[in-house]
């Protein structure tokens, strides 16, 4: 378990739209530019083996991709290799962070200062969602999976503590990069399963009137 006192001033970004990962939660990667090849071998020998995911956004009239300012970092714990030389990986979600500047040079794929201050309780215990009213909030997932014909386990979803279904669902529900990040950016479990609450309902609406102009 790492403390925050044992966290780098920089560490190796991976610039992944629509990939979002939260503390204590768990994203399978799949490796095989050559960058990213470099930046797994570089990371494995680190005291820390932890990588940046972060949400890149592109600028109006260039084709310059900046970073977010807010990204989550994860400890690589399982990889295994292919036998064409592709590597897949298992981030475990340790401690967001945010960008102070970006390393330029020395390393085929990116890197960046970063400060930890701020995100204390992603280093602690699991989280708690006081006021979660789990039986309306599954009546609404089922709306919007039955509304964007996606399907789930539902037994594992009834079953899972507070924390690990919000996060997970925030994690795989097909959001675009900005409302990833607005979920990754919520201060507490409970204003990101509202900030998730919204964007299930606007998803739905939109597929509404999507219906309503085809008809």
């Amino acid at each position: 378990m790492l403390h925050k006192a044992d966290l780098p001033g920089t560490i190796p970004v991976f610039p992944l739209p629509g990939a979002l990962l939260l503390p204590r939660a768990r994203l399978p990667l799949h490796l095989f530019e050559p960058r990213y090849l470099q930046m797994l071998d570089d990371t494995l020998k680190s005291s820390h083996r932890l990588i940046g995911m972060i949400q890149p956004y592109e600028v109006p009239g260039s084709q310059e991709k900046r970073l977010h300012t807010i990204g989550c970092a994860g400890r690589v714990t399982q990889f295994s290799e292919t036998e064409d030389g592709r590597y897949m990986i298992t981030l475990s979600g340790m401690s967001r962070f945010r960008v102070t500047q970006e390393v330029q040079g020395f390393t085929p794929y990116r890197r960046c200062d970063v400060n930890w201050d701020g995100f204390d309780a992603d280093l602690g215990p699991t989280e708690e969602d006081k006021s979660f009213d789990r039986e309306t909030f599954l009546n609404s997932l089922g709306r919007y999976f039955d509304a964007m014909s996606l399907s789930t386990d539902w037994e594992s979803l009834k079953e899972a503590d507070d924390e690990l279904l919000i996060n997970s669902l925030s994690m795989l529900c097909p959001f675009d990069p900005e409302e990833k990040q607005a979920l990754l950016e919520a201060p507490s479990l409970t204003t990101r399963r509202e900030t998730l609450v919204t964007l299930l309902e606007f998803a739905m609406r939109a597929g509404t009137s999507d219906e309503e102009r085809l008809q």
